[in-house]
């Protein structure tokens, strides 16, 4: 006979006759038979508390049921709770019966010493509860009283065994002896057993009833007052429509009576979320996220929440609670040389900065249109557009915060410039013949572009060629694939009324990577008079 969880005094019962059943095994000797009266006077010592207590809670259920004011729901309870406790008084008394009939046949008790006169007799427990060649002891008898008795208390604790006398094949604490397991429940209980181990068997089983006695009970009195929760803790609540209000406008807010129970443990959740409570108060706490906003910046959003307890009845209880709230656009500060477009394929350097969030400003970005690389600061970041537009998204913590979209430039073309002895040719005054002897061609950047992105306004002529041009047809031609070129040659067959043509073929631009990429060079070329 075994339950769900035991209270301490319960283990300690089943310590005692697990203590029982190991001295059966040994050698009956007169002082192991001394120990079986000592477990069995600690056992009826514990049963006769425990009936005690049990009384208590039946007298509780009736003084609940009292103060309710009798209600028809709770008095059913009380019935129920009664009838447990006659039920049970009933089969102690039984057993306490039995227990009579063995002291008789343990021929009473010794004045002088305390002990029984007879307390190893366990021919006389083997006729009494076995029985002769037929059966039919008294232990048969016990056995359907007890598991009658389970099936009464499963109509009102669903915890109660479905057994309380139970044989060899059935009992868990024997299955694993082939011997023991062929009994029935007589015979593991009371076979070749000494008188005084048979009143601890006995007291041992009383233990068991009186312990799921105590369990229905206990649930029987969880059921007095099911749908009447005492709030010990009420105090005063306001709730306002908006804690910022304009002068000049109305506030406006609610305020109202709550209360709190200890018998009542809610749980509570937003948007499905589990959250803390205190003092049977929810703590909500969420970073709002970015929402569709109206033309004045907010964004209009609800929480639902839901409040849930379990009412001593065990049935749950749900309310449901909608609040509205408004979440405002954060005002970002983007700081950039060129704030409404960007230059393709350039690393256009931006400072996001969102002062409404403070230090909880924990910026990430991610764009459409273009690669993001992340600053060193926080804030900063290198956006790289690949697309004729760019959408930046900027999250802080997880939470979009919003969006910029820019429009991509392509980036401008330089300028070729072209030095003789370390000053500009103008190709309208030309040089006097023969020419120079050393020529610098050098590839200008847009004035703009530069002071907007200086790194990636950095620019050479790769690959060129000078001719010495007389009429219509070139007479001779360098090439040069750096910024100087030496043209001696040409200026050897140089006459007044000759040219100087420089053609470009490629031009490359480091950007801010320190990596090349080729500019389309075709009209890049100049031509000047040698006078």
């Amino acid at each position: 006979m075994a339950g769900g969880k035991e209270t301490p005094r319960q283990k300690m019962i089943g310590m005692m006759y697990l203590v029982l059943t190991a001295m059966l095994a040994l050698n009956v000797s007169s002082a192991i038979l001394l120990k079986f009266q000592f477990i069995d006077d600690s056992l009826t010592t514990v049963n006769t508390k425990t009936k005690s207590d049990n009384g208590g809670i039946v007298s509780g259920i009736k003084s609940t049921v009292d103060e309710s004011g009798n209600r028809p729901a709770d008095v059913r309870v009380v019935e129920n709770a009664t009838a447990v406790r006659t039920k049970t008084s009933e089969i102690i008394a039984y057993m306490d019966g039995l227990r009579e009939q063995l002291v008789k046949e343990a021929g009473g008790k010794n004045e002088e010493t305390g002990g029984y006169n007879n307390p190893e007799n366990n021919e006389r427990v083997n006729m009494l509860m076995i029985g002769g060649p037929g059966k039919g002891g008294k232990a048969y008898e016990l056995e359907k009283k007890l598991n009658e008795y389970a099936a009464f208390l499963r109509q009102y604790n669903e915890n109660a065994p479905a057994k309380l006398a139970m044989s060899g094949k059935e009992d868990p604490r024997v299955q694993g002896n082939k011997e023991q397991k062929k009994k029935d429940f007589a015979e593991i209980n009371f076979a070749e057993t000494p008188i005084v181990a048979a009143l601890a068997t006995i007291a041992h089983m009383e233990s068991e009833v009186l312990k799921y006695e105590s369990e229905t009970l206990s649930k029987l009195a969880q059921k007095v007052g099911a749908d009447i929760i005492k709030f010990e803790k009420i105090f005063a609540m306001a709730s306002a429509e908006s804690k910022t209000v304009a002068a000049g406008t109305k506030y406006k807010a609610e305020m109202f009576l709550a209360a709190s129970s200890d018998a009542v443990t809610p749980t509570m959740s937003v948007d499905g979320r589990p959250i803390k409570v205190q003092a049977g108060k929810g703590q909500i706490e969420f970073t709002a996220s970015a929402g569709n906003y109206d033309a004045e910046g907010n964004a209009k959003k609800q929480w639902t929440g839901q409040v849930r307890f379990r009412q001593p009845s065990g049935r749950d209880t749900v309310f449901t609670v909608k609040q509205e709230y408004v979440v405002a656009k954060p005002v970002m500060q983007i700081q950039s040389a060129a704030i409404n477009s960007l230059y393709f394929n350039c690393g256009n350097e931006l400072n996001i900065q969102v002062p409404a969030l403070g230090a909880t400003y924990d910026p990430s970005f991610s764009a459409s249109g273009a690669t993001v690389v992340k600053g060193a600061k926080k804030g900063f970041v290198t956006i790289i557009p690949n697309g004729r537009t760019v959408k930046l998204n900027v999250s802080s913590g997880g939470n979009l915060i919003g969006s910029q979209e820019f429009t991509v430039k392509t980036v401008p073309r330089p300028q070729i410039a072209v030095l003789a002895n370390g000053r500009q040719v103008d190709p309208v005054r030309g040089m006097a013949a023969p020419g120079p002897r050393i020529l610098q061609v050098n590839a200008v950047p847009d004035e703009s572009f530069k002071n907007l992105l200086p790194k990636e306004a950095r620019y050479r002529v790769t690959n060129y060629t000078v001719y010495l041009v007389r009429g219509n047809r070139p007479v001779d031609q360098v090439p040069g694939n750096g910024p100087s070129v030496n043209i001696t040659s040409l200026a050897s067959k140089a006459r007044p009324g000759d040219r100087i043509a420089i053609e470009v073929k490629e031009v490359r631009r480091m950007n801010y990577r320190d990596q090349q990429e080729t500019v389309p060079s075709n009209g890049m070329s100049m031509t000047f008079a040698l006078n």
